[in-house]
């Protein structure tokens, strides 16, 4: 054993205590990760919503964090989203850096005009002079047995308005990652958590105060025959689609779009070039769904790579039914493999 490889020893002689390992996390526990991370670094950060303090969120994501960063800094609101996201718009214009927090995607229909009206234009309206450095999380889509306003997919709505960024990770460590790179951002984030995979695994996720990235795609598998588009809780079942192609030969490459807006669509079409083929997933209705966008890019864009019609496997146009009905509603594992398979035969 050579001097490099030899274990480490303290002063006297006691071998050194190895080095911690970070332990391995969920993917609301990696919000809270980076909630806290970013609020020790910056003191303009602070954290805003329904019962985010005392009870630390309806779904814990902000558990802790008034205990440590006090009542002025971790702020619990009334029962009115219009006024959270108006004081954050406000907070954001005057130097601060808000972390609001819709508590369910459906309660996120009051806080539009603010959003809309205001914090997307800001940078515009002023020629840059102000900018609105503000995250608005919203726990997203269904599968958790709640009722419909609670469990909606409606992350089209922001992706078609100018200004805003649109991000939804699918695990804990691009949570991780990209909520740091949202609250670093001077303009507006939606940050979408699907909440139906809050706890479903756990990562490794160092607290090194690392952001990745926004605005591109993570090819999450590779493959050559076709390729599967996705985002946020359907990522699990786009990959067990591809796992169940992949045992009768067939290679699917795999692509977690995490930001919605602006789309890194370089990556797709890449992707479609390789594989001539296309299938989108997602949870939202399918009626002007992003897949829609994605869709209509590939055609303008990549119409003669494919070797075949695109594929959108989606909701249905109606409300999120009630739990007996949910997972009937949501994009299944056969549906995914379905869907490629026509396309192989079309091809």
């Amino acid at each position: 054993m050579n001097a490099e490889n030899a274990p480490k020893t303290l002063a006297g002689g006691a071998p050194a205590a190895p080095a911690a390992v970070a332990p391995a996390i969920t993917l609301i526990e990696a919000i809270t990760q980076a909630l806290a991370y970013e609020m020790r670094q910056d003191p303009t950060v602070l954290v805003l919503g329904e019962d985010v303090g005392v009870n630390g969120g309806v779904f814990r994501a902000t558990a802790g964090l008034q205990q440590q960063f006090g009542p002025e800094r971790v702020l619990d609101t009334p029962l009115d989203e219009t006024t959270i996201a108006g004081l954050t718009v406000g907070l954001a214009a005057q130097g601060m850096k808000p972390v609001a927090e819709s508590q369910f995607d459906g309660f996120v229909y009051p806080m539009v005009d603010h959003i809309v009206c205001h914090a997307a234009r800001f940078r515009y309206r002023t020629r840059g002079r102000l900018t609105c450095p503000m995250v608005l999380r919203v726990p997203w889509g269904g599968g958790i047995r709640a009722p419909e306003h609670h469990s909606e997919a409606n992350e089209a709505i922001f992706t078609n308005v100018p200004g805003l960024r649109v991000v939804m990770p699918s695990s804990p460590a691009r949570a991780y990652g990209m909520l740091l790179a949202a609250i670093r951002d001077p303009d507006p984030v939606i940050f979408m958590e699907p909440k139906r995979i809050y706890r479903q695994y756990k990562e490794v996720v160092p607290d090194d105060g690392e952001a990745l990235p926004l605005d591109v795609c993570y090819v999450l598998r590779d493959g050559s025959d076709v390729t599967l588009v996705t985002w946020g809780a359907q990522v699990k079942e786009t990959l067990e689609a591809a796992d169940r192609l992949a045992a009768e030969g067939i290679g699917a490459e795999v692509i977690d779009v995490a930001t919605l807006k602006p789309l890194d669509f370089a990556t797709i079409a890449e992707s479609v070039a390789k594989t001539g083929r296309c299938v989108i997933v997602h949870e939202a209705p399918k009626t002007a769904g992003f897949g829609a966008e994605i869709a209509a890019r590939l055609a303008e864009e990549s119409m003669y790579d494919l070797l075949a019609p695109v594929e959108r496997v989606t909701g249905y146009d109606t409300h999120i039914p009630l739990f007996r009905l949910e997972m009937k509603y949501l994009p299944s594992v056969e549906r995914i493999v379905a869907a490629a398979k026509r396309t192989l035969a079309a091809g």
